[in-house]
């Protein structure tokens, strides 16, 4: 179904761009044919590689096929606007009207400009997100501490060892309590991603780097990759908790395993089972990678959630669907019953779509203050 979807936005392309243009029939069919591959892409990486989430090939190559398929999105999305004005004027004007050659090469044009920009915007090191989350009970010994919430770094061939050496190094520079990454570190098998994650073992907190599993996890490796990222000085949460102490006060960091767990024969995350042992009292942070089910963290005590998953939409207008898939939750903050629930945008992002406008990717420093 998904590849039947995406294969629509190229058929409206082919049917109401390229048929009508006065060029060379064999051209428009060759034109058609590459079209029709590159929103299959995703279908075709998977036959090569038995993964659609992690194509191996050149980065430049993965930044051309976004860059085409980003532009087939945007030309058909313009098409539409076109042809409903054009039926709006045709109503008005009571007679037939054609669209002019220049303005189907007008948008042809912008669509290849935006898309180029999109997938800049999603491949670049993220900016310093800052944000501040009050906490009611939260003990004066940690007013003012700071958390960089690190969320689907996708660590693949878009986003290699380069990349995740910026990241890291941005990340220390601004010298905070603590790190936490919220799952999808990466995408591909152990071997084939070694060198690219090795940059994260410089990450460097007082107060340590946590990491809590998403559902990329479970596609190459999980055991495996939960036991390196321990061996990258990564402490790991899978329904566990750990208690963070600064002068006899306790702040309680939990983190969950994935909905996409019990599908590979893995534990289904359990909130309660995650901060079971904490101390009475102790304001409660979790790490859940998914934000679909926040009200059960809430329900469970849970004063701020860090979730990610969702890209933050990626682009402004297609945020709402991905929203309709998450519960409503999809970027920034949200009250769940009382709980605070942050969404971030995402570090990096999923190189099947890696295109961002209006959506940017963040290295986000968060900062609590009591309530």
């Amino acid at each position: 179904m998904f590849h039947f979807v995406v294969a629509i936005p190229c058929l409206i392309v082919i049917a109401r761009y390229l048929a009508p243009l006065r060029w060379p029939l064999w051209f428009k069919i060759a034109l058609s044919a590459l079209l029709l591959l590159i929103s299959q892409h995703h279908l075709l990486t998977y036959l090569a590689f038995g993964s659609m989430f992690s194509p191996e090939v050149p980065r430049s190559m993965v930044m051309a096929i976004n860059w085409l398929f980003g532009t087939m999105l945007f030309l058909a999305v313009l098409q539409l606007v076109v042809d409903l004005m054009a039926v709006l004027l045709m109503v008005v004007k009571r007679r037939g009207l054609a669209i002019p050659a220049f303005l189907r090469y007008a948008i042809g044009v912008f669509a290849l400009g935006v898309a180029a920009f999109a997938v800049n915007q999603a491949a670049r090191v993220p900016p310093m997100k800052e944000v501040e989350v009050t906490i009611g009970g939260l003990p004066a010994q940690f007013e003012g501490y700071q958390i960089i919430h690190l969320t689907d770094l996708h660590i693949s061939r878009l986003f290699e060892a380069p990349w995740v050496e910026a990241v890291v190094a941005k990340t220390n520079a601004l010298a905070p309590d603590l790190i936490v990454i919220t799952g999808d570190l990466i995408d591909g098998d152990l071997e084939t991603r070694r060198m690219d994650v090795a940059p994260l073992q410089a990450l460097s907190a007082p107060d340590g780097v946590y990491a809590s599993p998403g559902n990329h996890e479970y596609y190459f490796g999980y055991e495996q990759w939960m036991a390196h990222y321990q061996s990258l000085g990564m402490q790991t949460l899978a329904n566990q908790h750990a208690v963070i102490t600064r002068d006899g006060a306790d702040l309680v960091l939990a983190g969950i395993t994935d909905l996409r767990a019990p599908r590979t024969g893995w534990p289904a995350p359990d909130v309660d089972e995650a901060i079971a042992g904490a101390p009475a009292n102790a304001p409660i942070i979790l790490l859940d990678h998914q934000p679909f089910d926040a009200a059960r963290a809430a329900a469970a005590g849970v004063d701020l959630q860090l979730s990610g998953h969702t890209h933050g939409g990626m682009i402004w207008g297609f945020d709402r669907i991905v929203a309709l898939a998450n519960n409503g939750f999809v970027s920034g903050f949200y009250d769940v019953d009382g709980m605070t629930l942050y969404v971030n945008n995402g570090t990096g992002l999923w190189p099947g779509f890696a295109l961002r406008l209006g959506k940017p990717s963040e290295l986000t420093r968060i900062t609590l203050r009591q309530g």
